[in-house]
């Protein structure tokens, strides 16, 4: 699943027209970094869902064979529901146990099809080294085991990209929830494990990041 619902107010006043996915990176629209690399990583059937000018993005990716890919969608129009309520609406269009999912504006180089098959967690997440605007992090990772942030301890940033099971929704009930929030209450006895990923990673929340990996993808 990539998540493309988001409004992106920090790249205003380009997602006034255009929907923070689609906006130009390089060579490619932000989500199609995502589309190719998964299609590169054997990762056929997406679900994407979508609310601000999400018609749009509709429009430009359609079934997603273009891009190698099968693409349903998951319409949040009129009511976004925030990360975790978005991938809980979604539940019943992902079929995989485990599924994959992808905040859509990131980028990496990562090889998605590194990621594990199966967890015996509830959920895994791909942490990287704190960029310069998040200095403090999000989580720390202790023998394998997210945990929250602890002061004057290594903390790392949560990269947008996790791996997670049905199952860790089955409390949860349809409306806006945070995603973060269900995995902190998921902490503890390892139920949310990770791993680290030192390659390139960007987030892509602001129109200077914007530039910067359009200038790197330029190279």
């Amino acid at each position: 699943m990539i998540l493309a619902a988001g409004r992106g107010e920090r790249l205003r006043p380009l997602t006034d027209q255009t929907p923070k996915p689609l906006l130009q990176a390089g060579p490619h629209r932000l989500i199609e970094h995502h589309l190719y690399a998964l299609a590169e990583a054997g990762i056929r059937d997406i679900v994407i869902n979508v609310a601000h000018l999400g018609q749009k993005i509709i429009d430009t990716l359609g079934d997603g064979a273009s891009y190698g890919v099968n693409i349903l969608y998951s319409d949040e129009t009129g009511c976004v529901l925030e990360t975790g309520g978005g991938i809980y609406k979604a539940l019943p269009l992902l079929q995989s146990d485990p599924f994959l999912v992808i905040n859509g504006d990131i980028w990496t180089d990562m090889d998605l099809g590194r990621l594990p098959q199966s967890i015996d967690s509830q959920a895994h997440l791909v942490l990287v080294k704190n960029p310069a605007h998040h200095p403090d992090g999000d989580f720390c990772l202790h023998e394998g085991c997210v945990a929250n942030a602890v002061q004057g301890s290594q903390n790392w940033t949560f990269s947008g990209i996790g791996i997670y099971r049905h199952s860790l929704f089955d409390k949860c009930e349809a409306g806006r929830f945070a995603l973060a929030g269900l995995l902190r209450s998921k902490f503890g006895q390892c139920e949310v494990n990770g791993e680290i990923y030192n390659g390139e990673w960007m987030d892509i929340g602001t129109t200077e990041r914007l530039r910067l990996l359009s200038e790197r993808l330029a190279d």
